[in-house]
């Protein structure tokens, strides 16, 4: 409990000016990102900051109208920018259409220097399934994700081979909730009709978006020890921060108007603070490809989990262990 308070107000107040931002970003000419989820909050400022240092941003996003128009929007704000925006489709709740979108990206570039896990639902309404008819959080939040992520690994590879090693990476997104929304150890577990460990779906929608949380927190300590080292390419985690962005939509309907009107007043930041964060975690020098895994808060700096997630990591048969196993099993099919 001691931990949880922590984390909380570590996360969440007096936090340090973030070291990274848009005004001491070098040029990012010839760098190529994916950035998922944005044509919107955190995504879009994320985006905006990339373009105007000249780099060529993939806005992953299920809806064309809504990426172009965010497209239109970005290039408005930084007319000089010699870099480029590109729409991606990018529909994490069917798992059917990742590996298109896979091949899509792959067959458009050669390198891909930061795939930005980034975006995800939270709370949606009570019985929201993916296309899969699994929990939309499970499938938007670590299986689509895991999916994209696992089918771009060659391209990510092939990238690092020319550049300096952990300065290719992957980014998946965490959350406040992985210190004050999950079960102990993270992850609830239940066995399927085949009698294998399947991610337990019946926690209730706070619970389960906290476990998702956990999920990416493993999947980049998992990746990045089965795949990082070899590759040449960083995994990490983060925690964007407490934000206004459009991840509150369903949860603001259920709650009441003091409520909302005290956490907004007290507790939450504009969006570009959280692109701060994910800019760290993505671009840093600071980071090197020996911290596979690492956990970066608000506004860019190494943070911490609470000690019963840190560990099932490197545990035979622990969560970090069987979410990845959990996710291949499971999106096998469609790759």
């Amino acid at each position: 409990m001691f931990h949880n308070v922590r984390a909380f107000w570590n996360q969440s107040f007096g936090i340090p000016h973030p070291s990274l931002t848009e005004n001491n970003l070098p040029d990012q000419t010839d760098k190529v990102y994916l950035i998922t989820g944005a044509n919107t909050g955190v995504g879009y400022q994320l985006a905006i900051i990339l373009y105007s240092r000249n780099a060529k941003v993939y806005i992953g996003a299920r809806s064309e109208a809504k990426a172009r128009s965010a497209i239109d929007s970005i290039m408005q704000l930084h007319p000089k920018s010699t870099g480029s925006l590109e729409y991606l489709h990018l529909d994490l709740a069917d798992l059917n259409t990742i590996e298109a979108t896979a091949e899509d990206f792959m067959s458009r570039e050669t390198k891909l220097h930061w795939l930005n896990n980034n975006a995800g639902v939270m709370v949606p309404p009570v019985g929201s399934k993916g296309a899969q008819g699994i929990d939309l959080q499970f499938q938007t939040n670590i299986l689509g994700p895991f999916l994209l992520t696992k089918l771009l690994l060659p391209i990510l590879r092939r990238t690092a081979e020319a550049e300096p090693k952990g300065t290719v990476r992957v980014s998946w997104a965490g959350s406040l909730a992985v210190d004050v929304q999950t079960v102990k150890g993270g992850l609830s577990w239940k066995k399927d009709e085949d009698g294998q460990d399947t991610l337990d779906d019946s926690k209730g929608n706070s619970l389960n978006y906290g476990a998702t949380k956990a999920a990416n927190y493993f999947l980049a300590h998992e990746f990045g020890k089965r795949f990082g080292a070899r590759d040449g390419v960083l995994h990490n985690s983060y925690n964007p921060g407490n934000l206004k962005s459009d991840l509150q939509r369903h949860t603001e309907a259920e709650w009441p108007a003091w409520a909302i009107w005290i956490v907004h007043k007290y507790m939450l930041y504009p969006a570009i603070f959280g692109a701060y964060t994910e800019l760290y975690s993505g671009l840093s020098p600071d980071l090197s490809i020996d911290e596979q895994g690492v956990y970066i808060v608000p506004w860019g700096r190494r943070g911490g989990v609470k000690p019963d997630l840190v560990a099932e990591l490197g545990k035979e048969g622990g969560s970090a262990e069987k979410i990845f196993e959990w996710c291949d099993r499971v999106t096998k099919q469609y790759a």
